[in-house]
């Protein structure tokens, strides 16, 4: 979810992969990989993709947050993660979400 909200701000402003990972610093190939949920990323370097994308950090964790819920209430399910007790996300939403990387974003935001 965390990729793909990258992702959905960068073709909202018009850019290639090499334009936004210049401005943060990465190369495209690791932000592609961002973006495809095939890397867990420090929240230093979500912190740097959400800089060269014009969003806060606070933003990114919030749409992210709204994808997520949208996505329990088309399922009709509700999954419950603690972010803050350290308790571990059941396997399939970490999985399915990424949330393993959007927990340093949270606590971030916190």
């Amino acid at each position: 979810m965390l990729g793909a909200e990258m992702r959905r701000l960068r073709h909202g402003r018009g850019e290639t992969l090499s334009d936004t990972a210049k401005r943060a610093g990465v190369s495209p190939q690791y932000l592609s990989e961002m973006e495809r949920g095939s890397k867990d990323p420090s929240s230093e370097m979500i912190e740097a993709v959400a800089g060269a994308l014009e969003v806060t950090l606070l933003d990114l964790t919030l749409a992210v947050t709204e994808a997520l819920r949208a996505g329990d209430a088309r399922s009709g399910s509700v999954a419950a993660v603690s972010v803050t007790s350290g308790s571990p996300a059941p396997r399939s939403v970490a999985r399915s979400a990424r949330l393993t990387s959007l927990a340093p974003v949270l606590a971030l935001a916190a």
